[in-house]
């Protein structure tokens, strides 16, 4: 069954992100994720969030503002934006969270972005930072994270979100040198200096693109 191979998928990226000084988890479902995350963070903690669509699709964001969590809204402009001063909040709350956009079966994240504020934040800032992905972003190598997230995603929200690039055109990747690129910043995040900040959680779903 579906649910058991996802089981034991999990199980092994969970093992190897441990051997990273990260911390990984699964859930069955988006309810679970979501009941996890409110019981990892206190409840005077400062939390903002990068743009993912997991952390969205699972209901995560009205959770916390209905269970008054102090969240730091993050404007779309903002994000782009160079010497922002809610990004200077942002980097110094006490929970980032943000979606990946892709995890090996090693433990390596694997993620792609243009103004890149997302990963900025990932690398370094926030006190903690915590990760929900659905199965879909599991993949065997960070050479394939990199191909399936240039190949899938990046047409994908290039045409959405009505980018000028050579991919939302044509959907494939031509490593473009194009000024809404945003494949500007390519990181493979294989270890966590800090133990117990970066935390993984998996979830037995479909979530994001």
């Amino acid at each position: 069954m579906k649910e058991d191979m996802n089981r034991k998928i999990a199980a092994r990226v969970t093992e190897e992100l441990k051997k990273r000084n990260m911390e990984g988890f699964y859930c069955e479902n988006a309810e679970e994720a979501v009941k996890m995350v409110l019981d990892m963070i206190e409840p005077e903690a400062l939390i903002s969030w990068g743009g993912s669509a997991a952390v969205k699709e699972i209901g995560l964001l009205e959770r916390l503002k209905e269970t008054g969590h102090n969240m730091l809204e993050y404007p779309e402009a903002d994000r782009k934006a160079i010497g922002s001063p809610v990004f200077s909040q942002v980097v110094g709350c006490d929970y980032f969270l943000m979606g990946t956009n892709a995890i090996t079966l090693k433990g390596e994240l694997v993620n792609i972005d243009g103004a890149s504020n997302r990963l900025s934040c990932l690398l370094h800032g926030p006190k903690h930072v915590i990760i929900v992905a659905g199965m879909n972003k599991i993949v065997k190598t960070a050479e394939d994270g990199i191909h399936r997230i240039q190949t899938s995603v990046c047409p994908y929200i290039a045409d959405i979100t009505n980018r000028k690039t050579p991919c939302a055109v044509t959907g494939v990747c031509t490593d473009c040198q194009s000024p809404d690129c945003m494949c500007c910043n390519i990181v493979i995040t294989r270890r966590s200096r800090y133990t117990g900040r970066i935390k993984v959680i998996l979830v037995g779903e479909t979530l994001g693109i």
